[in-house]
């Protein structure tokens, strides 16, 4: 886990976007398409954790980005090159754009001030999307990763964040995947490896710090 000095360093406000990926309702809320993950991200405390990282970020003053993963009802547009896309074409849920679906999941509350980025091709929701330009005009340096999975979206993100030059933090306790052991190995092996690791209180103790250290 990162140290409470090198994470004062990385998450300054005004330099900070933290993200959410796939936090929406048919993907984790009650009428989620894939109800074993949905339930591990209840199960877990993700879900609970990823509200409370939102919720922080909102009263320190750092920009929110939710990324969401949608579809047309004609699938125009769509990936059918890997056997996870075939396998969401059959999903009694689908992710229809403008539908319930595809609705942030509560209980994380989405302000004015957030941007929600929503693509209809892919695997992240970073590359091939607006979160890069939107994130350098913002003067982002450091994003943090939130949502699901660590099967696949967070990876993703994780990865091409990296490759674009910026710092990545991921809330360990702020993501989810299947099975449920599956999570803290990858995030052992593989994340640890290119991101700064640490927990929803850790950084929720550096908003209120910095917050402090902010003059009236």
């Amino acid at each position: 886990m990162a140290t409470k000095e090198l994470l004062a360093q990385q998450l300054v406000p005004a330099t900070t976007v933290l993200m959410t990926v796939e936090c929406q309702q048919g993907v984790v809320g009650n009428d989620s398409a894939l109800p074993e993950l949905a339930a591990q991200a209840r199960e877990s405390g993700m879900l609970i954790n990823v509200a409370r990282l939102v919720a922080g970020a909102h009263e320190a003053g750092v920009q929110v980005l939710h990324a969401v993963a949608e579809r047309r009802p004609d699938g125009r547009g769509a990936n059918r090159n890997a056997r996870l896309f075939r396998a969401a074409e059959r999903l009694p849920v689908q992710q229809y754009s403008g539908s319930r679906a595809v609705r942030i999941a509560e209980p994380i509350e989405v302000a004015d001030e957030d941007f929600v980025v929503r693509r209809l091709h892919g695997l992240s929701p970073v590359s091939g999307t607006d979160v890069d330009p939107l994130l350098r005009n913002l003067g982002c340096r450091t994003l943090i990763v939130t949502g699901v999975s660590a099967n696949v979206a967070i990876p993703n993100a994780v990865f091409d964040a990296v490759n674009l030059g910026y710092t990545a933090v991921v809330a360990s306790d702020a993501i989810a995947g299947l099975p449920a052991d599956y999570t803290p190995a990858m995030v052992r092996n593989t994340l640890a490896l290119v991101a700064t690791v640490t927990t929803t209180d850790a950084i929720l103790g550096c908003f209120k710090e910095a917050g402090r250290a902010t003059p009236a």
